[in-house]
C-alpha cells in the first residue's frame, strides 16, 4: 500500500544523523483548495508545508510551528503551519502571473521567519534572508546559522503530491565529517520523481540500502484549521466598543473570512452586544475577586 499524508522519522544507528520524510496528498489538496496563484505558487505552498511538518518534528513542543516568507516580489506571503499532532494548514497571497526562478525572483527582497508557539513556553523565533535557489536552500541557511546544525532538505510538490526529505546531524553527538559527507553524496542521488513516486522504506532502501537504518513508526499528517467563532470573538472584543459600532453602521453586519479555510464569520448588532456584555460580566468578576 502506498504510503500518504504521513510523517516517517529514522535513525541512522551506527551515525550521528537522523532523516525525515513526509508524503502529503489528501491533506496538501484540502490545504490547496482555499488557496489561490499559479501553479509555481502553488509548488512553493505545497513544498513550505512539507518542510513545515517535518521542521515541527525536530524539537518537541506542544503548540505549533510557523513557516513564514515575506517579500517585495510577485510572492508577497506564504505562510505554512503544523501542531506538535501533525495539523496543518497554509495560505499564499501573490501576483497572477508569478515566474520560476530563485527565490529573489519570486519573493524580491524578504526574510523567512521560523516561529515556535509553544502552550507552555515563550514564543521562539528564528530569521533569515530569503535567499537562495528555493526553500529548501533558505532553511538549510537557517539551520547553518541559527542552530549550527548541518541540515540537508529535499522539497518537492507538483498538483497531486507535497513531499520533503530531511537529514541532519545529531545535535548531542559528535558526527564525523566522512560519515555525513557519504550520507549526504547517497541522499543527492535522490530525484524528484522517486520522492514523489516512492513510500519511505523504497527510498531508505535505494539510497542507504548499505547503512543500518532505523525507522519509526509513521505518523499521520491532515490538513485542519485552527479558526472558530470563539477565537474570531476574541479578535472582535480587541477592537473594542466603538470600532465595532462604527462597522455595524457602515456595513450593517460584521463580515470575517479566515485565510487559510475560507469558513466565513458573520456577528450582526445582537452578537457584537452579547460578545461585548460577555466581556463585561467576565471583567465585573474578576473586579470583585
Amino acid at each position: 500500500m502506498i504510503e500518504q499524508d504521513l510523517l516517517r522519522r529514522f535513525l541512522f544507528e551506527d551515525l550521528g544523523v537522523r532523516g525525515e520524510w513526509v508524503k502529503l496528498e489528501a491533506s496538501w489538496q484540502a490545504a490547496k483548495k482555499h488557496q489561490r496563484g499559479s501553479e509555481n505558487v502553488q509548488k512553493q505552498l505545497g513544498q513550505a508545508l512539507a518542510a513545515v511538518v517535518m521542521l515541527s518534528a525536530t524539537v518537541k513542543f506542544k503548540g505549533s510551528m510557523i513557516l513564514q516568507a515575506q517579500g517585495d516580489g510577485d510572492i508577497k506571503t506564504l505562510v505554512a503551519q503544523a501542531t506538535d499532532d501533525r495539523k496543518i494548514r497554509g495560505l499564499v497571497r501573490s501576483n497572477e502571473n508569478v515566474s520560476a526562478g530563485t527565490l529573489e525572483n519570486m519573493f524580491g527582497q524578504g526574510r523567512l521567519v521560523l516561529t515556535i508557539e509553544s502552550d507552555n513556553a515563550s514564543p521562539y523565533q528564528g530569521i533569515v534572508p530569503l535567499q537562495g535557489a528555493n526553500l529548501a536552500a533558505a532553511l538549510q541557511t537557517y539551520f547553518e546559522q541559527s542552530e549550527q546544525l548541518r541540515t540537508r532538505l529535499w522539497l518537492f510538490a507538483n498538483e497531486t503530491h507535497a513531499v520533503g526529505l530531511l537529514l541532519q546531524e545529531l545535535p548531542a553527538q559528535e558526527s564525523y565529517v566522512a560519515d555525513w559527507g557519504r550520507i549526504e553524496i547517497l541522499a543527492n542521488t535522490v530525484t524528484e520523481q522517486e520522492l514523489l513516486e516512492l513510500d519511505c522504506e523504497h527510498i531508505l532502501h535505494r539510497l542507504f540500502h548499505e547503512e543500518k537504518v532505523r525507522l519509526f513508526e509513521a505518523e499521520p499528517v491532515e490538513f485542519k484549521c485552527a479558526c472558530s467563532r470563539p477565537k474570531i470573538e476574541g479578535a472582535l472584543r480587541a477592537l473594542g466598543r466603538t470600532e465595532l459600532e462604527n462597522i455595524l453602521q457602515e456595513r450593517g453586519a460584521i463580515e470575517v473570512n479566515c485565510e487559510f479555510c475560507s469558513e466565513q464569520y458573520s456577528f450582526d448588532k445582537i452578537d457584537v452586544e452579547n460578545l461585548l456584555s460577555q466581556e463585561s460580566i467576565a471583567n465585573d468578576s474578576k473586579t470583585r475577586h
